[in-house]
Order: structure tokens, then sequence, then C-alpha cells
């Protein structure tokens, strides 16, 4: 029942995450902006490079929402359990998009390219992740 109402407010979250900043950036070559949220990265990546542009979309926006309204289908009795292995296959690799934002920041702060400071949207994108795993495995647990 949690379940249920966590994977609706992430319909909600998951937005909010997109739009908030995941990090504060001196001078880099790829961002001119002092706050970078997904969806800035994403203007920017799509002006430079459009093969990254997608595989980001993919990881960042399409693959969570979209295993946010499939869950919200399961629980609801509109859509049958056995796509959940469909479903936790999205959530995968929508945390490999926070594991690449890691791997971002980590590279930038031993190469000294610039400053970079984790904002709270960062901890935002990867706690809606993270729940979204979590509702994912007690719905799989639950036999919703």
């Amino acid at each position: 029942m949690i379940a249920r109402y966590l994977n609706l407010a992430l319909l909600i979250l998951y937005p909010i995450a997109w739009i908030a900043p995941l990090m504060k950036a001196g001078p880099l070559p790829l961002f001119r902006l002092s706050e970078i949220s997904v969806l800035t990265g994403l203007q920017s990546l799509w002006a430079s490079d459009i093969f990254l542009a997608v595989v980001v979309t993919i990881f960042a926006i399409v693959a969570p929402y979209l295993k946010t309204i499939g869950l919200s289908l399961i629980h609801f009795g509109l859509l049958r359990p056995n796509v959940l292995p469909v479903l936790q296959t999205l959530g995968k690799l929508a945390m490999a998009d926070v594991f690449l934002i890691a791997l971002y920041i980590t590279l930038s702060k031993g190469v000294g390219v610039g400053r970079i400071e984790v904002a709270w949207g960062l901890y935002l994108f990867t706690a809606c992740i993270l729940a979204s795993l979590w509702v994912s495995w007690k719905t799989q647990q639950s036999g919703e």
C-alpha cells in the first residue's frame, strides 16, 4: 500500500528533480552555467553531442518515468504483473544515469577542470531512483 502511494508521489517528484540543480559548476568546457540541472544539462548536450544527449535523455527521463507509470498501472490493475522484469530493467538504466553524474563530478574534481559543488537536486534525483527501485521490489514481493 505504501509502495503504491510512494510511486504516485514519484510522478510529481521526478519532474521536480529534473529541474532542480544537480551541481553548481565553475568554468567547464561543456556547461557554461552556474547551476546544472538534468534539463539544462540536456539542453547543452543537444547543442554539442546528439548521441550522448539521446542516451542521457533515455537514462534520466524516459526510463524512470516509464517505469513509474508502468508500476502505477500494475498497482491499479491496469497492467499485468508479468511485465515487472521489464520495468525493473528500466529502473537499472535510470540508476546508471546517477552513476554517470557521480563519475562526471569525480573526474572533474580530480582533473581540476573547474569547481564543482553537489547541489540538492542530485540527492533528490538519487532518492527518486532508489525509491523507485524499492517500490519495484515491494511490488514484486506482494505479487501485484
